[in-house]
């Protein structure tokens, strides 16, 4: 058993050949599990926004572990390989993926998985730990990031207001920089709903900033929408 293990962490497995031992199949496995577990650490620890999901972890670890084994049923047998194919090609995906970030890890996972079934556990481990650490880095230094925040704000007006020139001196205590999005006539006319696209001053109090909003338009309706670039969900 010692001797076929060192043979498959030298890169060759029994997947040449179509024949591998129980000892080639457990290290894939075990391989893969570990490797897809420090993956599922990274996008834990990485992860912002709201739609985190407990489900799709798992799904990361199960398709690593499963693609291993895959990789090693098919070896280099060309006929197993479209015989997996076409036994695939029936299943359907019906669950969108919200953030395209999942899908890269979705793809390392796989990427693991067809290393450790190949026998090539070297670059199974080397890849998780550095996939890791460059998730991470990205994470932590941002990476990417746009460093103004626009943010959406609705608001009410009453319909006799001027709204071109009704949130003037509020935006100059309080914003950099705004953009009328939209202007609505709504609940029969009586009220205007306004979209702006605005960019607060560095230490601007948001919370002031509303409640001077609602002082204007007669505590009417005024709201902030935060942009996908600060909450993903």
């Amino acid at each position: 058993m010692d001797e076929a293990i060192k043979r498959y962490l030298q890169g060759g497995g029994g997947s040449g050949t179509g024949i591998f031992s129980t000892s080639e199949l457990l290290a894939a496995l075990v391989v893969s599990f570990v490797c897809c577990m420090i993956l599922g650490y990274a996008y834990k620890q990485t992860h912002r926004g709201l739609s985190y999901s407990v489900s799709f972890v798992h799904t990361m670890i199960i398709m690593g572990v499963t693609v291993s084994v895959i990789m090693i049923i098919i070896g280099s047998n060309i006929a197993r390989a479209f015989s997996l194919v076409g036994a695939l090609s029936i299943i359907r995906f019906r669950t969108a993926i919200k953030d395209s970030r999942d899908v890269a890890f979705i793809f390392m996972t796989m990427a693991v998985g067809m290393a450790a079934g190949t026998g090539f556990i070297a670059t199974a481990i080397i890849f998780s730990v550095v996939a890791s650490v460059m998730v991470y880095f990205l994470f932590r230094f941002d990476i990417g990031a746009m460093t103004t925040r626009e943010v959406l704000v609705k608001v009410h007006l009453p319909e006799n207001m001027d709204y071109h020139t009704a949130l003037n001196d509020i935006a100059v205590r309080y914003l950099r920089d705004q953009t009328l999005l939209s202007v609505e006539s709504i609940r029969g006319g009586t009220l205007l709903e306004l979209v702006y696209s605005v960019v607060f001053k560095s230490g601007a109090d948001q919370n002031r900033f509303l409640d001077d909003v609602r002082a204007l338009n007669g505590n009417n309706k005024v709201a902030l929408l935060l942009g996908r670039e600060n909450l993903n969900i």
